[in-house]
């Protein structure tokens, strides 16, 4: 068994475009100056995070770091949730955020520096936040995730699955997420949803797209869910109305500025539980990875993960 003070590094080589890889020296130059204790392994493939977080645990670790985007984060933490070794509350992980979003990180105010990402390891300020826990279909089998993050439905679901096929087929690129919105926005027709929170009926018609949320940022820094708190013990809800294209392409720049509420095809909602039925089916995208169809459940799981913070969030 290793010591608890050891860190256990799983670094994504592919996260952005290959960054990973490319700055791991500089990253590990950075650790072992700051005189921290760490093994590292390398991802070699999909869900490969999920196992040797598993095994990490399995070992004897208690400290992560994910070194990667948000994809790299949610294997992580699904890993930590699908393992029996330990409370996860008990496990505490840190990124060293070299994707292309990095969303999750903008909630925790950790460095896109890795010096200062590194930093935050060795200042070890910690909080629990919370984590969804979400139900879907896949292959007609009810699957369950875990989100550290944000859910997109609709819309955002689409926008998301076309991407990972792009990058999947090694034909990512930094302008690909814009050109693939736009594209898919001319063709996107909204969907009959049926929304409920906590036991009531919130909403029942067109939807052009919905995100369920722990955090308040999406999508490369746009911030559909500007009241989020991760640690309140409830999910951000945010419906986006049947809308023409011209009132979406207009008011698109609300999505970054917080904004959003101010709309009256806006629907924003709170709470524990929700559930949604969609027709006709479509995906939903689990903190930027595509999954099954609905019906979807989202149980939030308090103050579940603890997680290490920059120094400019409030602890």
């Amino acid at each position: 068994m290793v010591q608890q003070i050891a860190w256990m590094v799983i670094v994504n080589p592919k996260a952005g475009y290959g960054r990973g890889l490319a700055d791991w020296p500089i990253i590990s130059n950075q650790m072992n100056r700051a005189g921290i204790l760490f093994t590292c392994v390398f991802t070699e493939h999909k869900y490969h995070a999920v196992e040797l977080t598993v095994k990490a645990l399995r070992d004897g670790y208690r400290r992560l770091v994910a070194v990667g985007g948000d994809g790299t984060v949610h294997e992580v933490v699904n890993g930590i949730f699908h393992q029996k070794e330990v409370l996860p509350s008990e496990v505490s992980l840190s990124v060293i955020p070299t994707g292309t979003g990095n969303d999750w990180v903008r909630m925790f105010g950790i460095p896109h520096t890795y010096s200062e990402a590194v930093q935050a390891m060795v200042d070890y300020r910690t909080v629990l936040q919370d984590v969804g826990m979400v139900s879907f279909v896949e292959t007609r089998v009810v699957q369950t995730r875990y989100l550290a993050n944000v859910a997109g439905l609709g819309f955002d679901a689409i926008v998301n699955r076309k991407c990972n096929q792009l990058r999947d087929e090694g034909r990512m690129s930094k302008r690909s997420y814009l050109v693939v919105a736009i594209r898919m926005l001319m063709r996107h027709r909204a969907s009959r949803f049926r929304v409920e929170v906590d036991g009531q009926l919130f909403f029942d018609g067109k939807i052009f797209s919905a995100t369920v949320g722990i955090g308040k940022f999406n999508g490369g820094g746009m911030m559909q869910m500007p009241y989020a708190q991760v640690n309140d013990g409830l999910f951000d809800l945010t419906l986006i109305c049947k809308a023409s294209k011209i009132w979406i392409l207009r008011h698109f720049k609300h999505l970054f500025d917080g904004k959003i509420y101010q709309y009256s095809k806006v629907k924003h909602s709170q709470g524990a539980n929700i559930r949604i039925e969609t027709w006709p089916y479509g995906p939903i995208e689990i903190d930027g990875e595509t999954l099954g169809h609905a019906p979807f459940t989202f149980e939030v799981l308090p103050r579940a993960l603890q997680v290490v913070v920059g120094k400019k969030h409030q602890i």
